[in-house]
């Protein structure tokens, strides 16, 4: 089927040269000649691009891009407007549109514009459809993959997923590994038996111990009972030990023995109990560093690290943060019964520049606060953490500047290649002396 285009401009020439030359491009055009005819015919007919004039009557070209978002969120709105409203059509662009043209235009211009818009979203429809098959497969909670390296991640985890080889996670704090740990569980033929986790650099040496071993009752003083530990409690199951690298070493050698025999000993016990158990170990220091140092046994690291997962940064991962964010906006809205839909573009670009040190669970928590903070409908950037709503301030000057410096480009190349790299024509043409030209073909690197 081919894309339909609806071309929204008070001057019916604009329109007619527009439906003319877009028709021949193989597309699906209709044109309207007001904002009040647009918001009529969005609210009968979806489009996939939405080519609206941003002046115009009553009913402008924000009113029409607010409309075309509202009738479908998947309509992608490209504003036109004469050179002294670029401010505007930037902030056209804050509030959802996918980019601008300035009048006069080239014919060109205008097909690169509408056939990269129309890719684009051919290539999110492919993204959508491939993350819901990822979650028809893995059906893991808050797993979101969307960038190459977590749909990597993926295609190895359905490899490693149906055997019994222990599995070792690398990655920042934050990263999701209890997460990935979790899904390989939920989806394994263990998922009946028990997934239990522990965090070995939360609980105290002496505890530790017995809590992974167990102990029999008076093998040492307060053992008024015999205890299980939670090796033997993951029997057939899964054991997800987070933080390894911070296990002391003295136990290091006790858990070796348990993957080399499958025997647990708790403490005060001559009896060994069998075990069938899938250790899942992660970290988010240089264990390899540590071996070295002689801080962890070299022999239980490849024990461990039968299959070796690096989980990345999300600032690594920047693609996956736009579905992390409406993942969260949905999980926090229904938690806090609030009615919220969305974040505003502004706000969802400063989102995905932000480095995130704190990665998946940094963003989680920026977001349940903007939910909860949020007045209306959609998160803006005043809903965000001071730390964001500074780096937001910088990068709406920074944007304007950029986008204006990047249509200013565009327009110099275009008609420099237009008038047969005439400097002088070129200069002619865009109203400014030569000296001017020479100065922004510098400016942006233009070969002279």
């Amino acid at each position: 089927m081919k894309p339909k285009i609806l071309i929204v401009d008070d001057e019916p020439d604009i329109c007619r040269a527009l439906e003319f030359l877009l028709k021949r491009e193989g597309l699906g055009v209709a044109s309207v000649n007001s904002g009040e005819e647009a918001v009529a015919r969005l609210e009968k007919e979806s489009f996939d691009v939405v080519l609206t004039d941003l002046k115009m009557g009553k009913v402008d070209g924000m009113a029409v891009l607010e409309k075309a978002k509202e009738a479908s969120a998947d309509t992608s709105v490209i504003m036109m407007t004469a050179f002294a409203s670029i401010e505007s059509a930037v902030e056209a662009m804050r509030k959802g549109a996918v980019d601008y043209i300035v009048k006069p235009f080239l014919n060109e211009e205008i097909k690169l514009t509408i056939n990269k818009v129309i890719e684009r979203k051919k290539l999110i429809n492919e993204n959508i459809a491939l993350k819901h098959q990822v979650s028809q497969r893995m059906a893991g909670r808050d797993f979101i993959a969307n960038s190459d390296s977590m749909i990597k991640i993926v295609r190895t985890l359905e490899k490693v997923i149906p055997t019994r080889s222990n599995i070792l996670l690398l990655g920042e704090s934050g990263t999701g590994k209890g997460l990935v740990a979790e899904l390989i569980h939920s989806n394994s033929p263990r998922r009946d038996k028990p997934f239990i986790s522990i965090n070995c650099s939360a609980i105290p040496e002496g505890l530790l111990e017995s809590e992974l071993f167990g102990y029999k009752k008076g093998a040492f003083t307060g053992a008024q009972s015999d205890k299980p530990g939670l090796i033997p409690l993951s029997d057939l199951g899964t054991l997800f030990l987070d933080e390894i690298g911070d296990m002391p070493v003295n136990l290091q050698a006790k858990l070796l023995k348990v993957l080399e025999t499958g025997e647990v000993y708790p403490l005060g016990d001559t009896k060994p109990k069998l075990v069938d158990v899938r250790i899942i170990s992660a970290t988010n220091i240089d264990i390899e560093g540590r071996i070295k140092e002689g801080r962890f046994r070299e022999d239980l690291y490849w024990r461990l690290n039968v299959i070796e997962i690096r989980i990345p940064a999300l600032r690594e991962r920047k693609d996956d943060i736009e579905m992390l964010v409406r993942h969260f906006i949905g999980k926090f809205s229904e938690d806090h019964k609030k009615k919220v839909v969305g974040v505003d573009r502004q706000t969802l670009s400063v989102l995905i520049d932000y480095s995130w040190p704190g990665n998946v669970r940094e963003l989680s928590n920026v977001i349940e606060r903007a939910v909860v903070f949020a007045e209306g409908e959609y998160i803006s950037l005043e809903n965000l953490p001071d730390r964001l709503q500074n780096s937001g301030k910088n990068y709406q000057a920074s944007t304007l500047k950029t986008y204006i410096g990047d249509y200013e480009k565009k327009l110099l190349l275009k008609m420099y290649e237009t008038h047969n790299k005439s400097k002088e024509q070129t200069a002619t043409a865009l109203g400014i002396d030569l000296a001017t030209l020479y100065r922004k073909f510098r400016k942006y690197g233009i070969e002279e």
